[in-house]
């Protein structure tokens, strides 16, 4: 497994576990399904591009997804969890897999 397959599960299962955390925390159904979806689909994407290192699509879509979202709510907030932490590691997704799309 390459280091950018490793990063990408990482960060598919701090997306999903702060979508737990924000429900457990704040009751937040609204958290519960946009990190676990969102860290599900990352996760679902990072697996195809395992078998096929081209196939980068699900992960550069819901990486640049996240980085909007999430990096307008750090603007907003300036507070580094969970906005922060998921932009960056959005950005990093980002770039690690947008690589292979040219």
């Amino acid at each position: 497994m390459d280091n950018d397959t490793l990063f990408g599960f990482v960060a598919s299962a701090l997306v999903s576990l702060g979508g737990v955390i924000g429900f457990l925390k704040k009751g937040s159904v609204a958290s519960l399904a946009a990190g676990g979806g969102s860290g599900v689909l990352l996760g679902y994407g990072v697996q195809r591009q395992r078998l096929n290192p081209k196939d980068v699509h699900l992960v550069v879509g819901v990486s640049a997804t996240l980085l909007v979202v999430m990096g307008m709510r750090f603007l907003r907030g300036r507070k580094f969890m969970p906005a922060g932490l998921v932009t960056l590691l959005s950005a990093i997704l980002l770039y690690r897999f947008g690589q292979r799309l040219l």
